[in-house]
C-alpha cells in the first residue's frame, strides 16, 4: 500500500492554494495526515506541544508537496494562549483547514474518574477546538472556504470498555460537531472521522495498560481486538488520513455534519 505514491488518493494539486492547521501533528494520525495533505498540495502547518517532535516531519513535508510548511508549537490545555500563537499566522492570511486532533484520556471505568480527571481532557479537545474554530471561521469565511475535521472515536457509535472519559469526551465532540453543522456559513463543512483499532502508539499504551491490569498477554489482546475486524488487520494511519483529507477537498464539499468510522468494519451498526 502506497497512499503517498502511486495510489495516492488525492492528485498533488487537489489541496493546492489551501493551508491546513493540524493539530497533534507530531506522529500517529495527525502526522499521517500532514504527510497526505502535503503530497496533495496543501500548505500544512503542523502544530504540536514539541517544536523538537516536528522537525523531521517538516523535512519530509518539504519533500513530499510544493507547499509552504511550518511548524507551530501550540499547547491545547492553554486555551488562552491559543489566539496569542495564531495571531501570525493568521495574519499572513486565512487557514482553510482545521484538523482538531490530541492525544487521547487514559483509560479506566467512568465511575473512578474525578471531577478534574474529566476536566482536563475536555480543555485539550472540546475546549480548544472551539477557540480555534471562532478563531479561524472568519477567515474562511472571506475565502468562501472551510473544511474542519475532527479525529474522534468510534466510541461515538459504540462506548468502548474501560475508556469511560474517552468515551464521555469524544460524545460530546460529535453533538458540538453537529450542532456547528447547523450554523457555520455554507462554504464551511464540518465532520468527525472515527478511527478503529489504528497501529499507533496511543493503541499500543492501550493494550499495555489492558495487560498491566489483567495480566493478558499483548498478543492475546491484539488477538482480540482482530478477532473483531472483518479486515482482520490494524488500518494504516494513512488510510485514515486518506479520507481526512478526501473531507477537507473540494470535492467533499456537500458531506457536512457526519462521523464517518475507518474502522475496518468493526462497529456493527448500520
Amino acid at each position: 500500500m502506497d497512499l503517498l505514491g502511486d495510489q495516492a488518493v488525492l492528485d498533488s494539486n487537489a489541496l493546492k492554494g489551501k493551508t491546513a492547521l493540524i493539530c497533534g501533528a507530531s506522529r500517529g494520525i495527525g502526522a499521517a495526515t500532514a504527510r497526505i495533505m502535503a503530497k496533495a498540495g496543501a500548505n500544512v502547518i503542523i502544530a504540536s506541544r514539541s517544536e523538537g517532535q516536528l522537525k523531521s516531519l517538516l523535512e519530509e513535508l518539504h519533500a513530499l508537496g510544493n507547499g509552504q510548511h511550518r511548524t507551530l508549537v501550540m499547547d491545547l490545555e492553554e486555551t488562552d494562549s491559543i489566539e496569542h500563537t495564531l495571531q501570525p499566522i493568521l495574519d499572513d492570511g486565512p487557514i482553510h483547514i482545521l484538523v482538531n486532533n490530541a492525544g487521547g484520556p487514559p483509560g479506566g471505568p467512568l465511575l473512578n474518574a474525578t471531577v478534574d480527571e474529566l476536566a482536563q481532557p475536555f480543555t485539550r479537545h472540546l475546549h480548544a477546538a472551539h477557540t480555534l474554530v471562532k478563531l479561524l471561521t472568519p477567515g474562511m469565511i472571506r475565502a468562501n472556504y472551510g473544511r474542519i475535521i475532527q479525529i474522534i472515536s468510534t466510541s461515538v457509535r459504540e462506548p468502548i470498555p474501560n475508556l469511560g472519559v474517552s468515551n464521555t469526551l469524544r460524545g460530546a465532540m460529535a453533538s458540538w460537531a453537529k450542532s456547528l453543522s447547523r450554523e457555520l456559513h455554507p462554504s464551511i463543512t464540518i465532520n468527525n472521522v472515527l478511527p478503529g483499532f489504528t497501529d499507533t502508539e496511543r493503541l499500543g499504551s492501550l493494550a499495555q495498560s489492558i495487560h498491566e491490569r489483567t495480566g493478558q498477554s499483548i498478543e492475546a489482546i491484539h488477538n482480540g481486538w482482530m478477532s473483531q475486524v472483518p479486515i482482520e488487520r490494524l488500518i494504516d494511519p494513512l488510510e485514515t488520513a486518506s479520507v481526512i483529507a478526501f473531507l477537507a477537498s473540494p470535492a467533499a464539499g456537500a458531506i457536512r455534519g457526519v462521523s464517518l468510522p475507518v474502522d475496518g468494519g468493526r462497529l456493527r451498526g448500520i
